[in-house]
C-alpha cells in the first residue's frame, strides 16, 4: 500500500537532443504525481528523437514492453533529505487527514524507525549509516505507455539495494536486461522502406514492375539501452534483421510477384532483383503488374518490410523479440497503354 507521490529529483541542464546514431537520455514520466527514478536509460544507436518511441511495430499484438519497472533511485543521504521533505509537504498540506493522513505517519516511520507500524523491518534514520553501499530503488513509469492504470503499477514503496546486490525476488519489476531489450525495441527506428521500381513511379497497364531492395540500404539496426549508477550499470542492444518484403498493391486490380506478395531476402541479404534490359518478357521474383489504370490519380504501394529482432545484454543474457515490420507507401501511376491506329 502507498500513496506517496515523490517529486522528479532536479537535473541540471537541457536534455540532450537524439538523432539516428547518438545518444538521448529518459527518465520516468507522468502528470507530475508519479514515482520516479533518478537512474535514467541512456539510449543509443538507431533511436527516435527526443526518447520518443520508434516506428517499428510488433508482429506479435499480445507483446508490449514493460509500462513501468523500479530502478535505482537515490542514495540514503539524498533520499532522506527528498522523502522528508515530501513526507512534511504532504503531511502540512490543508484536509490531509483520516486513512490518507495514517498512511503518509506510517509511511514516515517506515523510514525513520527499526521497525514499521505493522511491526516489519524498516530504515532507521532513512538508512543513513549505510549511505554509499546502496542506492533506494523506486518505481518508474514508462513515459511512452498510454494506459495509465498500467503505468501507475510500480506503487511499492522505495527499497533498499546493497551495490553488487539482486533486487529481493518479490519485485519483479525491479529493471532487468530483458527489459531494456524490450525499451531498446520500444525506441527502435527503422530506415524508410522505399523499393526501387522499374519502371519507376509511371507504369503501364499490363507490364509487370520490378522491385528490389540493394543490400547497400537494407541491412541490420541496432539500439542499446543501459543504466549506469555507482554499483549498478546493466544494458541491452537489440538487434533488426531485415528478413522479407511484403508488397502490397494498394489497389484490388493488381498481381504480385510472388502471388502472395512476400518477397524473400537472397543468399546476399538483397531482396528481389534489378531490372536489366532484356528481361521484358520475363516474369520479376519480386513485383507487382496494374491491371487498371489508375486514371488521373495514382496507387499507393505499400512496402512493408519484416524484421527478425533480437537481443543480447549483461551478463551473458540475450533471446529473441517477436519480429517487428515497418513500411511506406510509394505512389505510383499507371497509365494504359496506347493504341496507334492506322
Amino acid at each position: 500500500m502507498s500513496i506517496l507521490a515523490l517529486a522528479e529529483p532536479g537535473y541540471a541542464g537541457e536534455e540532450p537532443a537524439n538523432t539516428q546514431g547518438s545518444n538521448t537520455e529518459q527518465s520516468g514520466g507522468g502528470d507530475g504525481n508519479g514515482i520516479y527514478a533518478a537512474a535514467r536509460i541512456q539510449y543509443s544507436g538507431s533511436v527516435a528523437k527526443n526518447g520518443g518511441t520508434g516506428n517499428v511495430t510488433s508482429s506479435d499484438v499480445n507483446w508490449t514492453p514493460p509500462p513501468c519497472w523500479y530502478a535505482p533511485y537515490l542514495g540514503a543521504k539524498d533520499f532522506k533529505k527528498k522523502m522528508s521533505e515530501d513526507l512534511e509537504r504532504q503531511l502540512n498540506t490543508p484536509g490531509m487527514g483520516g486513512t490518507a493522513g495514517s498512511a503518509l505517519g506510517q509511511t514516515k516511520r517506515h523510514y525513520e524507525d527499526e521497525y514499521g507500524w505493522d511491526g516489519s523491518p524498516g530504515y532507521k534514520d532513512y538508512n543513513v549509516e549505510n549511505d554509499g553501499e546502496g542506492m533506494f530503488w523506486a518505481g518508474v513509469e514508462n513515459p511512452n505507455e498510454p494506459d495509465y492504470l498500467k503505468r501507475t503499477s510500480c506503487t511499492d514503496l522505495p527499497f533498499w539495494v546493497e551495490n553488487g546486490e539482486a533486487p529481493p525476488a518479490r519485485y519483479e519489476e525491479a529493471i532487468k536486461p530483458e527489459m531494456l531489450a524490450a525499451l531498446a525495441y520500444q525506441h527502435m527506428q527503422l530506415p524508410d522502406t522505399k523499393v526501387t521500381l522499374a519502371p519507376e513511379a509511371e507504369t503501364k497497364v499490363n507490364l509487370p514492375t520490378w522491385a528490389w531492395l540493394d543490400k547497400a540500404v537494407f541491412d541490420e539496426v541496432q539500439a542499446t539501452a543501459a543504466i549506469n549508477v555507482p554499483g549498478f550499470n546493466i544494458q541491452a542492444t537489440t538487434t533488426a534483421k531485415p528478413v522479407a518484403l511484403k508488397l502490397e498493391p494498394g489497389t484490388k486490380d493488381a498481381e504480385t510477384y510472388p502471388a502472395s506478395g512476400d518477397c524473400t531476402i537472397n543468399a546476399d541479404d538483397s531482396i528481389g532483383e534489378p531490372y536489366a534490359k532484356g528481361k521484358a518478357d520475363e516474369t520479376p521474383p519480386c513485383g507487382v503488374k496494374y491491371l487498371r489504370s489508375s486514371g488521373n490519380g495514382t496507387y499507393k504501394l505499400q512496402a512493408t518490410i519484416t524484421w527478425d529482432i533480437a537481443w543480447t545484454g549483461t551478463g551473458g543474457t540475450g533471446g529473441d523479440l517477436p519480429n517487428g515490420t515497418f513500411g511506406s507507401e510509394q505512389a505510383v501511376t499507371v497509365q494504359e497503354i496506347q493504341a496507334v491506329n492506322r
